[in-house]
């Protein structure tokens, strides 16, 4: 009798006992976020750290030619302080930011290198020469800013969606259950809006050109974009079944993953391009779907539904992608409407106080007034909307949650676009293609600009290592330094695949 009851007992624990899948599930939900300010912080030490890698490049040619020393300093400045904000200070960013500033300050005070010491590119051999040869610069360019906003972007994700299942990365910077702001929330929202920036490029040549595109043939384009991101959400969906992987359903549904939104933005986009007869920019557009979308939350049942609704069929099981889907394709409009002004190289420079302004300055002065506009429009939701204010909230991708991630990305790319302005002003004053060529790679990280060429790819990769580590490591068990070594490692593999895809001209389209 006392051996049965002992047995019993014992199964009565085990049975109570949460396993291991539960603790990851559970160490990833019910969480509130962290506030705005702390975020700004953690997020400003990109553009800090951009501001040192183009000190050490405009007055020290550092990173020219790129050597084995210039990729280990290029990787610790736009890798490992980026790695370090989120974990070792992420209690003090701000003391991060200021020791990155004084670094910054120092390099700035050392006299610049001699010309004749100036570290030189290789000479090209002679049958090579008709590659750099003098071209006409075409109607839109890559600026070395947005190129180290993306690959900094990239760069964040990549080490979050693993960093979140150590203990080390705070859970105030992890996705929020349903109501207020964090660090990975906002990073979701930027994905989206970067690619949106991307997007802009085939509607600003079609408008140079003088076309347009009939909507059939806009629609089967977007498909075969959309068709590589829905096999690659399927895929995600069965490995996490199959290998029952941790997931928390309440992020984006029982089958749905970012992936799928991703998967079925391109074909909307289309869509929507016909209504810009109706409202003439996309930034319009993003307002109004943002707006309607709100007006729908607040009057009727759909934001209950949403938040605690039964799950008794495809659509409700998987409610929150199919929902949030509309505030993030709101982002991604209001992104390509950033890339619809950031993008062009004949930005018409305006004249201010009597004087004509420079394209660089002309730029300046248009990025500072939309992140001023989109600010504003935040501020006024959150504190006024509806008399008490509207709260973000990523689950829904409700209006404060759109302006939130748009007004946020608008200054970070500001932040960025100063940085280029105050060191490479060369690159705006190009008169040729080969010019600019050179001018682009002078003032561009070779880690940032290999993340932004393949960045799809270099995700799909993180995601697949970030599942390879989660299945043979016990995260949560794992201490600070340990975390810290798995964590680099992990990073210095990505960064080194994307380097050398980089490095043998190879760009893989998803």
């Amino acid at each position: 009798m006392a051996d049965t009851a002992n047995a019993a007992i014992a199964t009565a624990a085990a049975t109570a006992a949460p396993t291991y899948k539960q603790l990851k599930e559970d160490f990833v939900s019910n969480l509130s976020g962290g506030s705005v300010a702390e975020i700004a912080q953690v997020c400003a030490v990109a553009p800090v750290v951009a501001l040192l890698w183009s000190a050490l490049q405009a007055r020290q040619s550092f990173f020219t030619p790129y050597t084995a020393e210039a990729f280990v300093v290029d990787f610790l400045l736009n890798v490992g302080a980026l790695l370090l904000s989120v974990t070792l200070y992420s209690r003090a960013p701000l003391l991060l930011n200021i020791l990155l500033l004084t670094a910054a300050a120092a390099v700035c005070l050392v006299p610049a290198a001699a010309p004749s010491t100036r570290k030189k590119k290789p000479q090209l051999p002679p049958n090579a020469q008709f590659k750099t040869a003098s071209a006409p610069l075409g109607v839109l360019s890559t600026k070395p800013f947005l190129t180290h906003y993306r690959g900094n972007m990239l760069v964040v994700t990549c080490i979050c969606i693993l960093a979140v299942d150590f203990r080390l990365f705070p859970r105030r910077f992890a996705k929020v259950e349903t109501w207020g702001t964090s660090l990975m929330d906002m990073g979701v929202g930027s994905f989206v809006f970067s690619a949106g920036i991307v997007a802009s490029r085939p509607v600003l040549k079609e408008r140079a050109e003088g076309r347009s595109t009939p909507l059939a043939t806009r629609l089967v384009q977007s498909l075969r974009h959309s068709l590589p991101l829905l096999a690659l959400g399927l895929v995600r969906l069965l490995s996490v079944k199959g290998l029952d992987y941790a997931e928390h359903v309440t992020e984006y549904g029982v089958h749905w993953n970012f992936f799928f939104t991703l998967g079925f933005l391109p074909p909307f986009v289309a869509l929507f391009q016909s209504a810009l007869k109706v409202v003439p920019s996309y930034a319009g557009l993003a307002i109004l779907l943002g707006v309607m979308y709100q007006v729908l939350l607040e009057s009727t049942e759909l934001k209950a539904y949403i938040l605690a609704g039964p799950r008794t069929d495809l659509i409700s099981m998987n409610r929150e992608g199919m929902f949030s889907f509309w505030g993030y394709l709101a982002i991604f409009l209001a992104g390509q409407d950033t890339g619809m002004y950031v993008l062009p190289r004949d930005l018409k420079p305006r004249r201010v106080i009597g004087l004509v302004s420079s394209k660089r300055t002309a730029l300046l002065h248009t990025l500072s007034a939309w992140s001023l506009l989109w600010i504003t429009v935040y501020l006024f939701c959150t504190s006024y909307t509806y008399g008490a204010g509207l709260t973000v909230s990523r689950r829904l991708a409700n209006l404060p949650y759109i302006l939130w991630v748009v007004a946020f990305n608008s200054a970070l790319l500001l932040a960025f676009s100063l940085v280029d302005a105050l060191f490479f002003p060369a690159f705006y004053r190009a008169q040729d293609a080969k010019v600019e060529k050179e001018a682009y790679d002078a003032a561009t990280s070779r880690v940032l600009r290999a993340y932004n060429r393949n960045g799809l790819a270099v995700f799909l990769l993180a995601n697949l290592l970030t599942g390879l580590v989660n299945m043979t490591v016990r995260t949560l068990d794992v201490g600070r330094i340990a975390t810290m070594g798995i964590l680099g490692g992990y990073m210095a593999v990505v960064t080194g695949v994307a380097v050398g895809l980089d490095m043998y001209d190879v760009t893989i389209k998803l």
